[in-house]
């Protein structure tokens, strides 16, 4: 099956058992553009529940075979599928650009080869991801397994289509589990593209599986009785659902990486220009959708005008960059659909009648499609719901603060815990205030970054369990012990 996708040629169908095949279940959903509103397709297959129980089945007859194949043999598999999608990666972003409306510069380019890499790290894990042995002191030698699960589930979410994609599917394969991965139902199409790749990388039928569906579908395979893991990443309102679908089935597995409101804790004597460019950074990457964005920025007093001043030079300075996400010349895209930006703007205009002082942006762009300013509050109160609540756009607040000890406080102050950051040239400092903020993430002169050899996720209502690294090939195993009477 040749790679022939494109936006006048759309993958439409769900991939089952490496064939396209028709849903069974007659609903459809509906996409739409970003940059104007309009009509993508509205005939993109809704995967039912006929649909589920057909992939679970062709995952549970591939599973045997695929946990067995020789590591070498399933490493060559997944690297050869990492390649393709770096061959395919201008055409794979432009098939997640259409509804989701970020650039391929830098985002897009970003997300694409996050995805690869991801594949080749996990690939690299594979005849790696040694058990434990212990001595048989007590007359009995003990063995500990890694054994893979069976038929697992990513659920991923339209933020990060393709990207989110390797994160879960790569660690899945790598330790002999079959994957089906559900995209959102606002970002379908890369996901769906990915089909013929699979078949020319090698992964046998069913190993391998793509539905497209929107909440519904999330929900069954959450508590479908016969998928073993379920791997999210979304909002904490769903991620609690699927925990509880998952509890009240097979108590299959469940990892969540939900949501943030990251602090980004900035002393008077870190390096102010590189402070600046992380804190713009966080908050317009994606038009600032991104779960781990710094959107609380606490200054000390000391350098807060000089940072206000150059952080909304910065903004500002990025704003002229907004536009059409298939022109060269944009940097930031527009908001992902109609309710996200109502939902942004709401945030924004509540925020004028009198939760704080606008600094800047805080408009619409244009009077088609769902463009917004870079917008900063600054003296906004603890409790406010521009400081409190996670808005998933181009938001920030701007506070002052004045000493160590009330910055903990005040960035521990939430429910999140995803990820924080700490500006200083103090590295004793640096070192203490990361080690008191509640949070799975720090940065110490960085923010809102992720790599992949270390564990990501939060604390708190921010999720559960992590992704990247080791941990990750542990979060799709199971531990099996095996204890041998070396005495009889």
């Amino acid at each position: 099956m040749a790679f022939s996708f494109s936006k006048s040629n759309l993958p439409k169908q769900l991939f089952i058992n490496n064939e396209y095949v028709a849903s069974k279940n007659s609903k459809k959903l509906e996409v739409f553009n970003p940059k104007d509103g309009s009509l993508v397709a509205n005939d993109v297959d809704l995967a039912g529940e006929t649909d589920v129980d057909a992939a679970v089945s062709a995952g549970e007859k591939a599973f045997p075979s695929w946990k067995k194949l020789a590591p070498t043999a399933r490493r060559d598999i997944m690297l050869k599928f990492a390649s393709l999608v770096e061959q395919h990666g201008q055409t794979l972003a432009e098939l997640s650009r259409i509804t989701l409306g970020t650039p391929y510069e830098p985002f897009g380019k970003f997300e694409v080869g996050a995805c690869a890499e991801a594949f080749k790290y996990n690939a690299g894990w594979i005849d790696k991801f040694a058990g434990e042995s212990f001595p048989q002191d007590d007359g009995f030698l003990k063995i500990v397994r890694n054994e893979p699960l069976g038929v697992t589930a990513g659920i991923v979410p339209w933020n990060g289509p393709l990207g989110t994609v390797g994160l879960k599917a790569a660690p899945a394969l790598a330790t002999g589990n079959c994957f089906i991965l559900k995209p959102s139902e606002k970002t379908p199409f890369a996901s769906l593209a990915l089909g013929p790749l699979i078949i020319e990388a090698g992964f046998p039928p069913g190993v391998f599986q793509v539905l497209s569906g929107d909440g519904t579908t999330g929900a069954l395979i959450s508590s479908h009785m016969k998928i073993r893991k379920v791997s999210f990443t979304g909002s904490i309102p769903t991620g609690k659902r699927i925990q509880e679908a998952a509890a009240k089935s097979n108590l299959k597995r469940v990892t969540l990486e939900l949501g943030g409101k990251s602090p980004a804790v900035i002393f008077d004597d870190c390096n102010l220009e590189n402070a600046i460019t992380w804190a713009a950074n966080a908050i317009t990457a994606n038009t600032g959708q991104v779960c781990f964005a710094a959107t609380r920025i606490y200054v000390q007093e000391g350098i807060y005008d000089k940072f206000a001043e150059g952080y909304k030079k910065a903004l500002e300075e990025r704003a002229k960059a907004i536009g059409d996400p298939d022109a060269a010349t944009s940097v930031m895209g527009p908001l992902v659909d109609k309710a996200q930006f109502d939902r942004v703007s709401g945030f924004i205009e509540r925020g004028k009648n009198g939760q704080g002082t606008l600094l800047t942006g805080g408009s619409r762009i244009g009077d088609k499609g769902f463009f917004i300013q870079p917008t900063v509050f600054t003296h906004v109160a603890a409790d406010a719901e521009i400081h409190t609540e996670e808005i998933f756009g181009p938001v920030a607040v701007l506070n002052s603060f004045k000493t160590e000890e009330e910055i903990i406080e005040k960035s521990n102050d939430t429910n999140f815990g995803l990820m924080a950051g700490v500006f200083t040239q103090d590295i004793n400092k640096a070192l203490r205030v990361a080690s008191e903020f509640d949070s799975g993430m720090v940065g110490i002169n960085c923010v809102s970054l992720m790599l992949l050899s270390v564990p990501f996720g939060g604390s708190k209502e921010s999720g559960s369990g992590r992704e990247c690294g080791k941990d990750a090939l542990q979060a799709f195993t199971e531990r099996k012990t095996i204890m041998i009477n070396m005495t009889y």
